[in-house]
């Protein structure tokens, strides 16, 4: 008997990515608001570089925290009513941000939207693990994880359209916060439809304990793919502009070269998701499949490595799109593996756990990035960048050597 939906129903399900697409670029357009402001906040406020990281800590600090927490939520409550809330939590954070006149202030704005941006993957995991059959999973996380690249891609010229709109930065906070609420809407409507892959359980199943998902090495495999690889992403999206402007560069004056490397990423998480998804069709193993797009993706972000020794904008600007796009197809993959290896129950959770390890990794680089640029500049750390995901891709050879849930338990050990 085929456990296919009908095809009414089916098409469904590209409503449910959809949204969850457009809720990864409201995400990224609210965190990217004061990342694009910086330079202007940064002189208003009279803060450094280090000022500056410590506002990113602690948004990181929140979002490494909740990644784990919120994915036990969603896995708890439901992709439908663990991400509603989330949403409207860092939508209200976002518009209230210009409430905040210190650093510390900023600090705390900055922790409490880290809190509710948190569950946004781990639920978009869960909901592609319920929604898509395996054979369709990654072009599904390629889809909405492509929302950040858009929404960062996105941000600055909204940001800066909306600043120079109102004469102030404050207006740009309120403005890109308040979409939450729209998305939520249609959110509420659409996931209140029937979940359409049968996930083998005849009932909701308990939900297995961290314990003895930390015994898998599945699951460090997975973990070690986003930790080892997402703290470069963040130096980008975190540190582009203020990198653009240490080399000289006006941001008004070099917006599409901003533009470029997210758009880049963008075309690697359809080239990356939709690649593999194709090789599934042609009868790959769903691991191979997987790896033949992570290994390819964490050694092509060593072409950052470059745009440390030039001050050309066209060369910067190429290397760090490559890098982005490599990135992304291998973020893609790495976004996919809970729900390859993992039932239902345990997705979101094994996501935030992931989440959580790249969140520590970020925290730590980011500090690191605050004094190393204050003081010797961003040459080294741009190196470093570009060397680190090669572990990433060593680990995952190494631990992830099964990407097919059994069914019956959590995960296949081998």
């Amino acid at each position: 008997m085929s456990h296919h939906p009908p095809a009414r129903k089916s098409n469904y399900r590209w409503w449910i990515v959809s949204l969850l697409f457009l809720s990864t670029v409201i995400n990224y357009i609210d965190r990217q608001t004061l990342s694009v402001l910086a330079p202007i906040i940064k002189r208003e406020q009279g803060w450094n570089n280090q000022d500056f990281g410590l506002i990113v800590i602690a948004f990181r600090v929140a979002y490494t925290i909740g990644q784990s927490l919120s994915g036990r939520m969603v896995d708890r409550l439901g992709t439908r009513r663990g991400l509603s809330i989330a949403v409207a939590w860092y939508s209200v954070v976002a518009m209230a941000t210009p409430l905040a006149s210190t650093l510390r202030g900023f600090c705390a704005f900055r922790f409490l939207l880290g809190l509710g941006e948190s569950a946004n993957w781990p639920a978009a995991a869960k909901a592609v693990s319920e929604w898509f059959p395996k054979r369709e999973r990654a072009l599904a996380v390629g889809i909405f994880d492509s929302g950040s690249s858009i929404g960062a891609a996105v941000a600055p010229a909204l940001v800066l359209a909306i600043t120079a709109w109102f004469g102030n930065w404050r207006a740009a906070f309120v403005v890109t916060g308040s979409l939450g609420f729209l998305w939520l809407i249609a959110w509420r409507r659409i996931s209140a439809a029937p979940i359409l892959v049968d996930t083998g359980q005849a009932g909701p199943a308990a939900q297995t304990p961290w314990r003895k998902l930390l015994a898998y090495r599945q699951t460090w495999g997975a973990i070690s793919a986003r930790a080892l690889c997402d703290p470069v992403w963040f130096f980008i999206t975190d540190w582009f502009a203020i990198y653009l402007t240490s080399k000289g560069f006006k941001l008004e004056e070099s917006l599409l070269a901003f533009w470029i490397p997210f758009l880049c990423a963008d075309l690697g998480n359809y080239a990356g998701g939709g690649l593999s998804s194709f090789l599934v069709h042609r009868g790959w193993s769903v691991g191979a499949a997987r790896k033949a797009i992570f290994v390819p993706g964490g050694i092509g972000m060593a072409l950052l490595i470059p745009a440390a020794y030039t001050s050309d904008l066209a060369t910067i600007t190429a290397c760090f799109g490559a890098a982005t796009f490599s990135y992304a197809a291998g973020s893609t993959i790495a976004n996919t593996l809970p729900a390859d290896l993992f039932e239902s129950s345990s997705v979101a959770t094994v996501s935030g756990m992931g989440g959580t390890a790249s969140g520590l990794g970020t925290i730590l680089s980011t500090y690191l990035i605050g004094y190393v640029a204050d003081h010797y500049g961003f040459q080294s750390i741009v190196i470093a960048a570009s060397m680190i995901p090669l572990l990433a891709v060593v680990l995952v050879l190494m631990l992830v050597r099964n990407t097919e849930a059994s069914g019956k338990g959590t995960v296949v050990a081998v």
